[in-house]
């Protein structure tokens, strides 16, 4: 160890620019060399790494004022000129990916001599996979329409812009909801659904049962049920993929859950998360059991849930946003006047319509309970809304879904209240 620390600094830095400057001229040869061995650049591996060297000597004499390192890249540059001229005239191409690359590993020595080593890998790990992604850009884009920028932009604008602008003061003495809380509880909740919704139309290239009742149960598991309930109903060859979809979407509710409250209570989170872990698994378990009883493929294919629909819909978050509110307000009524009994009974309430304004609101809020009464009512919001979601699934779904699924929810909600019960 004594002896690595004796090797001179600028010999390190010199074999770092040298393998970094020889990986992104490898990469270049694997880009722009044909099958027959011609070149379509400058140069690739020995080019790029005579590059790097050749920016790092010039950084070295004299690294005060770097005059000779500008002036090696002005000339550069000017060569880089040459290229694409001749470039542009005789194969009609406009790209200028080599040539920044280029510029990008002239500038590796100073980088690697200034600059902590994970920055320079980190730069060097972007150019590479960037350089190689050229056919995954092009397909991706292919898929984006104009709309997809604009809500892009509403994103950035209510998380980037609105949100640090919102105050965060309280709105009553002693009620510790504030407009910075609200505005948030709507993007983290924009934010799930943006999350969603990118997953399904640009990363899942194919869309089955089972990935819909995933994804779905990430925003609602509560209308996600319904939808394939209903499907059930159409498809009843496929019925024990539609049930175990919707257990699967059932687990991703206390997986959201548990996001929610490391999002807004993380004390909570740190005595609570390993509850939710085994309800996720238990109910996952259910729907594996659902899907693979008397049944050994799983290949149906359908475009259950719509992965075009706006996520940021205004109308969606004001409706959230009004209800966030109401339930904050009703929340901090029912414990301040009627306590523990208040609360056990909103909790078993909110079940019947959306849990996630009622849980943010009780994460986020500073009520005068304790962190085991909060994990208890959140545990019976969570039984009232699988109550709910099983009468869905009885009331839309075929026989043979209706039958798996009274025994998987009863399965979960009895475990739910043996949690409570140890609570």
């Amino acid at each position: 160890m004594e002896e690595l620390k004796s090797i001179p600094k600028e010999l390190t830095d010199f074999i770092l620019v040298t393998v970094f400057s020889l990986l992104i001229g490898l990469s270049q040869r694997k880009v722009h060399v044909t099958d027959h061995g011609e070149e379509k650049t400058f140069g690739t591996d020995r080019t790029f790494t005579f590059i790097g060297i050749f920016g790092f000597i010039l950084y070295l004499l004299d690294p005060a004022r770097m005059v000779l390192f500008i002036t090696g890249g002005a000339i550069l540059s000017g060569l880089f000129m040459i290229y694409y001229y001749y470039h542009l005239k005789h194969d009609r191409d406009y790209g200028i990916t080599t040539v920044v690359i280029g510029l990008i590993t002239y500038c590796l020595g100073p980088l690697i001599a200034l600059q902590p080593l994970w920055m320079v890998l980190v730069l060097l790990v972007t150019v590479l996979v960037v350089s190689e992604s050229k056919a995954f850009f092009i397909s991706f884009s292919a898929k984006v329409s104009k709309d997809e920028f604009i809500t892009l932009a509403k994103f950035l604008v209510i998380a980037g812009v609105v949100l640090p602008l919102v105050p965060d003061s309280e709105i009553y003495p002693g009620f510790s909801l504030t407009p910075y809380k609200i505005w948030l509880a709507v993007v983290v909740i924009s934010s799930i659904s943006y999350a969603t919704y990118l997953l399904r139309k640009f990363f899942i290239k194919k869309n089955s049962i089972l990935i819909s009742g995933i994804l779905g149960g990430i925003y609602s598991s509560t209308a996600t049920t319904v939808i394939l309930s209903k499907r059930s109903r159409q498809e009843p060859a496929e019925f024990n993929q539609y049930a175990a979809a919707v257990m699967f979407a059932t687990g991703m509710m206390y997986l959201r859950v548990m996001v929610l409250i490391l999002i807004f209570n993380l004390d909570l989170f740190f005595i609570s998360w390993y509850w939710f872990v085994l309800l996720f698994v238990a109910t996952a378990l259910a729907g594996v059991a659902i899907l693979f009883f008397r049944n050994r493929q799983v290949n149906a294919v359908d475009d259950v849930l719509q992965a075009d629909q706006n996520p940021l819909e205004f109308r969606t978050a004001l409706v959230f946003t009004l209800l966030f509110v109401l339930l904050s307000v009703l929340t901090f009524v029912s414990v301040t006047r009627y306590g523990t009994t208040g609360l056990n009974v909103m909790s078993y309430l909110v079940g019947l319509v959306d849990i996630d304004p009622f849980l943010i609101s009780l994460f986020a809020g500073r009520f005068d309970i304790s962190n085991n009464l909060i994990i208890i009512a959140t545990l019976q919001a969570m039984v009232s809304n699988n109550v709910v979601k099983m009468g869905y699934a009885l009331f839309f779904g075929s026989k043979r879904t209706r039958i798996y699924l009274t025994f998987s929810f009863l399965f979960v909600i009895l475990l739910n209240f043996l949690l409570i019960l140890i609570l």
